[in-house]
């Protein structure tokens, strides 16, 4: 609002604003605080229009997008400056482009864009990819190498505020968790605070690809999209201890992402994306697949996963449970619980670092403000939806307990020594007894 008071006093009536917020609720104090700023700078507000204009004839209009098809209504709009406070708020980039397409001037006043951000919210993720990532120390021009516009992240931490001293501090460690907190008081964007998935890490859940063998299954997993991203997901299922893989786990090994850019899908045909399942496939040997359940709805023509099986990607209907209901088990819960992994901290979910889009969004997703025990369907849950169908096509169920090896399990072997070593399985004698044979050959 004081660059705005600047501008205004350089350009006036040539000067234009808007100054946007995701609810109408948001507004309420953005205004308030407008007018002890411009009311003794002799300005007048329309309370019905919610516009300032200065006595040179400057204009500032408060307004919301609480849809994203809000935008559109601006189009033939004209402004010189656009301002969004909490940008973070919009699930998805697609109002905010369609907004500074509105930034121009026939008078010749340079138009820009600013924005307000705080780490977390529904468009965390797209708002950390298009500003923060490129530069994550700030201050860096960024030019954009399709339009040529730039753009720059300016870090902004309470100690640059000297208005704001420790007993602010202090209540702000108070209000939230540990990550939250620290998000605020030291704008690090890959803090996530309120996660859905809560028990994911990237230490424990990533791991360098390596070779599948040749005996392990593997399955895919696909999410439906056009105008949105589809997703296709491609898992192996671990068949006995493997490194530190357990019996069981499951293994992403491969991803194809339909995006164009965040939320925005390639609007490919059933039949290209089926080409190009199947093309990269080629050698391997997929026991069955199972895709998003609309997309098995006829309306006056073949289904697109008829479209798709005529040129051999081949599915089912997936489980589209997303909460259970009276103890039935859903998706989210199986991913959930193959996150956090077995009694012994083991996971029984793997990602290659190569699936980068599994890792950039899925560990980002919120919960539901209306329904916490549910992913937050605004945020880019595609690869989410497309992962909760291949779980839950193999449901698991952690143990309770650990397990003791049973009395005939246990085997006792004397050395020549005397010494008596017990409690080792039959198997693991074997091997040991295996290691042995071969020291003595070499």
């Amino acid at each position: 609002m004081g660059e705005w008071a600047s501008h205004a006093d350089l350009y006036g009536q040539h000067a234009i604003g808007l100054m946007l917020r995701r609810s109408r609720t948001e507004l309420i104090e953005t205004i308030e605080r407008s007018r002890q700023l411009y009311t003794p700078l002799g300005w007048e507000f329309k309370e019905q229009e919610k516009m300032w204009r200065s006595p040179q004839g400057a204009r500032l209009r408060f307004a919301y997008l609480e849809r994203d098809q809000d935008a559109e209504g601006y189009q033939g709009h004209s402004y010189t400056r656009i301002y969004i406070e909490e940008v973070g708020n919009f699930p998805s980039p697609k109002p905010i482009l369609k907004m500074m397409a509105t930034l121009r001037s026939g008078a010749g006043v340079p138009c820009g864009f600013r924005a307000t951000g705080n780490p977390g919210g529904p468009g965390h993720q797209w708002v950390k990819a298009r500003y923060i990532d490129p530069a994550p120390m700030g201050y860096e021009v960024i030019t954009d190498h399709v339009s040529g516009l730039q753009r720059v992240y300016i870090p902004s931490k309470v100690q640059d505020n000297s208005f704001l001293g420790e007993d602010y501090v202090q209540r702000l460690r108070a209000s939230g968790s540990e990550n939250l907190v620290r998000a605020w008081l030291e704008g690090d964007w890959s803090v996530i605070d309120g996660a859905f998935f809560d028990g994911w890490s990237n230490e424990r859940h990533v791991i360098k690809p390596f070779a599948i063998p040749d005996d392990w299954l593997r399955f895919r997993s696909m999410d439906w999209g056009f105008a949105a991203p589809f997703s296709v997901g491609w898992w192996a299922v671990c068949p006995d201890q493997f490194g530190r893989i357990p019996r069981g786990a499951l293994v992403r090994y491969r991803e194809w992402y339909g995006a164009s850019s965040p939320n925005t899908g390639l609007r490919l045909t059933a039949e290209e994306v089926a080409d190009g399942i199947v093309s990269r496939e080629t050698g391997e040997k997929i026991a069955y697949g199972v895709l998003d359940p609309a997309a098995f709805a006829q309306d006056g023509g073949p289904s697109i996963a008829e479209r798709m099986m005529k040129r051999g990607a081949i599915f089912r209907r997936a489980d589209n449970t997303r909460v259970g209901q009276r103890g039935a088990l859903s998706g989210w819960d199986q991913m959930r619980a193959r996150m956090k992994g077995d009694i012994d901290g083991n996971p029984m979910l793997f990602v290659f670092e190569t699936c980068k889009d599994f890792i950039r969004t899925v560990p980002a997703l919120q919960h539901d403000p209306d329904r916490p025990e549910d992913l937050d369907t605004d945020g880019e849950d595609h690869v989410a939806d497309e992962a909760r169908y291949g779980c839950a096509s193999r449901p698991w169920l952690p143990k309770q307990v650990k397990e003791t090896p049973k009395p005939n399990d246990l085997t006792y072997e004397v050395k020549p020594n005397g010494r008596v070593v017990s409690n080792m399985s039959i198997r693991d004698i074997v091997l040991a007894k295996e290691r042995r044979r071969r020291m003595e050959i070499e």
